[in-house]
């Protein structure tokens, strides 16, 4: 546990939120800035900065109780799709945002936006050599 992290304080109890899940590995929470009502969150309870550093066996959880959510908002939203992705923008502890999407860019970036909110407007393509060369590169380090 960091005592500068927020999210390992709440992990261990010393801050107040609205509980959704919990077990000896994770603990789902709502988010308190949610994006759509609902909008939780699912933080392992270890301090781990990065997502690709919790352990597997710990992601399955994060993801499986995403799942659950996911489930869960759909069926009290009646939404056709559930987000859940990692960011890692606001805290240095892992942790995936689970959010029922009632508009399709509700969890959209700005390269997303160029043509209005109610278009859909994709980012340019690379060239098809340039997608080769970045796809050899991380297969190698994989």
């Amino acid at each position: 546990m960091h005592d500068d992290c927020l999210f390992c304080r709440i992990a261990t109890g010393a801050l107040p939120v609205h509980k959704l899940f919990e077990d000896d590995k994770i603990l789902a929470l709502l988010d308190i800035h949610p994006i759509r009502e609902g909008h939780a969150l699912v933080i392992p309870k270890a301090h781990h900065r990065w997502f690709e550093d919790i352990p597997p066996d710990t992601a399955a959880r994060i993801m499986s109780t995403g799942q659950a959510l996911a489930r869960a908002m759909k069926a009290e939203w009646q939404v056709e799709r559930v987000s859940f992705f990692y960011t890692g923008i606001h805290v240095a502890h892992a942790h995936a945002h689970v959010v029922p999407m009632h508009h399709r860019h509700d969890v959209s970036s700005a390269a997303y936006l160029k043509d209005g909110p109610e278009a859909f407007s994709l980012p340019p393509s690379p060239a098809d050599d340039a997608l080769a060369q970045t796809a050899l590169t991380l297969r190698d380090r994989l």
